[in-house]
């Protein structure tokens, strides 16, 4: 027997002037054929689960691909078929796949990066078994169901439960493989396009949900159930919230709890929706706070959702009201590493940083912030996740540098690197716990690393292409009336 293992993620923002190439897949993690099972065997990621699951089979394990980028703009054209090339080549051959994507890849040629990718292997193969494990994040489509065998999500946000989720579709399918079960999936959309800030699954209201398909999956014959989130940034057709359920042949009872699940989510359809409050005043009241530590969210530019990482409206805001003992991370800026890298650790430099990009979908102009400061630490970039998400797994941030103005230290790197793990600061000698006000470029996947840390968190609305402000941004595609687009 022959199983193929495979990882093709990209969370597409399709907002984002970050282009997405084969590069960009190599910046975070790109690997090829036999290398993958050594670089992700002690980790937490699916590709882990899957190969256990392999072996338990006796099975021989094929690995073309094991790729993800940062999340950002449209893959392009070439490395989209480029890497399903790799997937697609080696189908002929294999008894059995299991497959770790996204389920929000956009491509400059097409909308639905993973029901093209699982439509091209199930025409090679119309009869083989495929689990997919996917994102909360995942824009559901018809395609992606019609081709796969078992299809289900992450219930973590942050995403902390990647390995049991391929766990779980990986003995599904293995054991149709053995006759113990007939999984039959039934899926619903709501039309709802939540936003990511109200995604959290410790908060409501998506933690109702959680519930919903939590007790699900204690009943007789529902094999899995998941709520996904969606994401809002992509300007597809399918964009939105949704829900599946895999049963043992029992398409009627997963209509029922679809149906239950999407009826509950029209009830809550209110709180997906984030409230703005100006930046101004949230500073000022972080400001007036006396104790912390307390988490400061630029959420607006997180590039975990694609943004960036670049706009500086916000620490602009912290340096004007003048807040002391901030630490940041992290502003992207390759040209400033490359100065501060050649000024030398201990030198006092002035850098125009950041506002390197301009955001023509939402019209923004990029805008370089002034600041001065002594360059306090050079580093390499490279360092292992140690905290619960993408347990394992070797980070690189590029040539990294800390800015310490004085009253605040920021993090610099050179490749895009969202901020889950407090190793983004650890490993350039900052201990965040021991800091007044740590400022993250990210929504919600921070808990993952900080969530015990501070004593008081709050968001910054400032600007960037993962706004929660719908306003800014020009919906063309998306498949309408929709909540909250348009009033339904």
């Amino acid at each position: 027997m022959k199983t193929l293992i495979a990882m093709m993620k990209h969370e597409t923002n399709t907002f984002s002037p970050i282009v997405t190439d084969w590069e960009r897949f190599k910046e975070w993690g790109a690997h090829l054929g036999d290398e993958i099972p050594e670089i992700y065997k002690n980790t937490r990621m699916p590709i882990a689960a899957y190969m256990k699951i392999a072996k338990k089979l006796g099975s021989e394990i094929i690995t073309p691909l094991a790729a993800e980028a940062m999340p950002s703009g449209k893959v392009t054209k070439d490395t989209f078929e480029y890497m399903s090339n790799l997937i697609i080549d080696s189908v002929k051959n294999v008894d059995c796949i299991l497959l770790d994507l996204h389920g929000a890849m956009v491509a400059e040629h097409l909308f639905d990066g993973e029901g093209e990718l699982l439509y091209r292997i199930r025409s090679l193969k119309p009869n083989i078994p495929i689990a997919v494990t996917c994102d909360l994040h995942c824009n559901l489509t018809q395609k992606m169901i019609d081709n796969s065998t078992a299809l289900i999500g992450y219930k973590t946000y942050p995403h902390t439960d990647m390995y049991e989720v391929a766990e779980k579709v990986g003995l599904i399918v293995t054991n149709f493989i053995n006759g113990k079960c007939k999984p039959i999936m039934q899926w619903k959309k709501t039309k709802i396009l939540s936003q990511t800030l109200k995604q959290g699954t410790s908060d409501k209201p998506m933690s109702e949900l959680i519930k919903i398909v939590t007790n699900a999956e204690k009943e007789d014959n529902i094999l899995a159930a998941t709520v996904f989130g969606g994401f809002p940034m992509a300007d597809i057709p399918d964009a939105g919230s949704s829900c599946v359920v895999v049963t043992n042949n029992d398409s009627l009872k997963g209509k029922k709890i679809c149906n239950l699940i999407t009826e509950k989510a029209w009830e809550l359809k209110e709180d997906f929706i984030y409230k703005h409050t100006p930046l101004e005043e949230v500073v000022t009241k972080a400001k007036n706070i006396d104790d912390g530590p307390i988490i400061l969210l630029d959420h607006a530019d997180n590039c975990g959702s694609g943004a960036n990482q670049d706009v500086m409206r916000v620490i602009q805001e912290i340096i004007k009201q003048e807040l002391n003992d901030v630490i940041v991370a992290a502003v992207w800026d390759p040209e400033a590493v490359k100065q501060m890298q050649k000024n030398g650790i201990g030198s006092y430099i002035e850098l125009y940083l950041g506002g390197k990009t301009d955001m023509p979908s939402i019209n923004l102009k990029g805008k370089p912030l002034k600041v001065k400061g002594t360059v306090k630490t050079l580093t390499n970039g490279k360092w292992v996740v140690n905290g619960p998400m993408y347990t394992g797994v070797k980070v690189n941030m590029g040539h990294t540098a800390v800015l310490d103005t004085g009253k605040v230290q920021i993090v610099i790197v050179s490749n895009h690197h969202e901020p889950w793990d407090i190793g983004v600061f650890t490993s350039v000698g900052i201990q965040p716990q021991f800091h007044k006000y740590i400022l993250l470029k990210s929504r919600i996947h921070y808990r993952a690393g900080f969530e015990k840390i501070p004593k008081h968190t709050l968001t910054l609305d400032g600007e960037g292409v993962t706004t929660s402000d719908n306003n800014v941004l020009n919906f063309k595609n998306i498949n309408r009336p929709i909540y909250p687009l348009d009033n339904i």
